[in-house]
């Protein structure tokens, strides 16, 4: 990094954990603007169950659920973003849950993953009980382009496309259209942050308190708005979403409303811990450590980060909660 360069932060950390909260007063202190990171916070409709922050964002409500967002589609989408607030001299301040997002705007979507045998098997048994016709109907709701291309009895094609997103989340079409130029991140000063409640108890309390919350304010009632629209279904990734899954669930009778709560707060509990996997390996993090409340408790910064840019940045953060 050189000094030269204008500052980006990353805020990013599981579900609950107080991004938001942290992102917003960043961006008072530092005349900053909030994009959002969050694969669900893309759809409009989707505000009870997806935690719609008040504070105004970038990159909400930009897409249909009855539409598949992607990777290769948010950098698209930020690019020209980035451009214009660096012409009017703000601060980008990317905040979010979405992890194979910040890693495409951070590294780039140039390979492709890796073949995952026992996803394929998975596949491959699926398609025995629904057929392949209906294998390829669901990869057209995910990726209608190579579905386009694929005949629907086309096994081993079809398996690679579902293969492709079921890992990665990220449509085949958009792998294979992806840049090879450098990353976004490119010519920033990035400095990336993770905040997350130091007992996992406090983060999974957190993450019930909310839902309840959420119940409270009218996700059913939501939930039962996008489902009366006829173009939804719980294939969709919007509506694959914790908490709008199980709740749809709901409505259609499949379960009680207690039996739906505790499954969306399992839900989310899991994708807390995979998003805490995420971060648990990523290279050149400033760890904040709070206590339930969001008060800071520990923090580490990491040290292969120069002196000079680390003492900055520590001042930075740790000014957050001062």
């Amino acid at each position: 990094m050189s000094e030269t360069q204008p500052l980006l932060l990353c805020i990013m950390g599981p579900t609950a954990a107080g991004k938001t909260a942290l992102a917003e007063s960043l961006a008072q202190k530092l005349s900053g603007e909030l994009i959002s990171v969050d694969a669900t916070l893309v759809y409009r409709g989707l505000d009870i169950g997806a935690a719609r922050p008040q504070a105004p964002h970038h990159l909400v409500d930009i897409c249909s659920p009855a539409e598949a967002y992607s990777a290769a589609r948010f950098l698209d989408d930020l690019a020209p973003l980035l451009n214009g607030l660096r012409e009017r001299g703000r601060v980008p301040i990317l905040v979010g849950g979405s992890m194979l997002y910040f890693r495409a705007f951070l590294q780039g979507l140039s390979s492709m993953p890796p073949a995952d045998p026992a996803l394929r098997e998975a596949i491959a048994s699926e398609a025995a009980r629904r057929g392949w016709p209906a294998m390829h109907a669901e990869l057209a709701q995910v990726d209608p382009q190579a579905a386009a291309r694929i005949h629907p009895q086309h096994s081993q094609r079809l398996s690679r496309a579902l293969e492709v997103y079921r890992s990665s989340g990220v449509p085949l079409s958009d792998w294979h259209a992806a840049p090879t130029g450098p990353p976004l991140a490119a010519g920033y000063r990035v400095v990336q942050v993770a905040i997350c409640p130091l007992q996992r108890e406090w983060l999974h309390a957190r993450i019930a308190a909310r839902f309840d919350a959420m119940l409270d304010a009218g996700l059913v009632e939501e939930v039962a708005a996008l489902r009366a629209r006829g173009d939804l279904d719980p294939r969709l990734p919007s509506m694959r979403s914790a908490g709008y899954r199980q709740i749809w669930q709901y409505l259609d009778g499949d379960c009680d409303l207690a039996t739906a709560r505790d499954r969306a707060i399992a839900a989310t509990r899991q994708l807390a811990k995979r998003q805490l996997t995420w971060l648990r390996k990523w290279p050149d993090l400033y760890w904040l450590h709070t206590d339930m409340a969001g008060k800071l408790k520990t923090h580490t910064f990491p040290g292969s980060i120069g002196d000079k840019e680390n003492a900055a940045a520590s001042d930075l953060l740790l000014n957050y909660l001062a």
